[in-house]
């Protein structure tokens, strides 16, 4: 079984890379960025399954994957994310994606999804596809718009506005509009404090 991995967190690509072959007979290889998978499918033998992180630079989301689907003349095309919605799982299901992996699957889980799909069946958890979405009965929450949340989250996770801007494929001064506007909705002065009082609300 011949599995790509594209990734461009170094530390989970490597824990992946390391779970799968450990199993046998999973030859995994592993690229840190869109371009380089593409570079791959074109170069190499066919691969059972390729997976691509929904966040990674060049990926563009969904786009990638549909090039990626159209690209791997028949190969198995699988998003992989830690930050996607269960909309963006369902509309790559119908795109034909092999399948959507949160990041959150314990390893083991993770490599019985890989197997699957592989394998050329579809896949997709089913607690994560049938969550209620626990934050719109939230006081904060219902202060906050859908982005807005989403960029809170992002302060919670302590990443930058342009990592920030990057997950959420918008530009990085749309980012500081929201980050300013949030501040203003949930009484914080800065983004420390906006985390400490999103985390205290049990938002994220």
């Amino acid at each position: 079984m011949r599995v790509l991995i594209a990734d461009d967190h170094d530390l989970l690509r490597d824990t992946l890379v390391m779970f799968l072959q450990a199993q046998g007979g999973i030859d995994t290889e592993s690229v840190a960025d869109f371009d380089a998978a593409c570079a791959r499918i074109t170069a190499d033998a066919p691969y059972d399954l390729i997976l691509l992180d929904y966040n990674m630079p060049g990926m563009n989301g969904l786009d990638g994957l549909k090039k990626a689907i159209a690209m791997g003349d028949g190969q198995r095309v699988a998003l992989m994310s830690g930050e996607a919605t269960r909309q963006i799982a369902e509309d790559a299901l119908e795109s034909g994606a092999a399948g959507f992996v949160p990041k959150s699957l314990p390893a083991k889980s993770l490599v019985n999804a890989v197997k699957f799909m592989a394998m050329g069946e579809q896949y997709a958890p089913i607690d994560f596809m049938t969550a209620v979405e626990e934050t719109q009965c939230n006081p904060l929450a219902e202060k906050l718009t859908a982005r807005e949340l989403q960029v809170l989250k992002g302060l919670t996770e302590g990443k930058s506005n342009k990592e920030i801007a990057r997950d959420l494929d918008i530009t990085e001064p749309t980012v500081k509009l929201h980050v300013k506007t949030l501040y203003r909705k949930v009484g914080a002065a800065n983004r420390t404090q906006a985390a400490m009082i999103a985390r205290e609300a049990g938002l994220f």
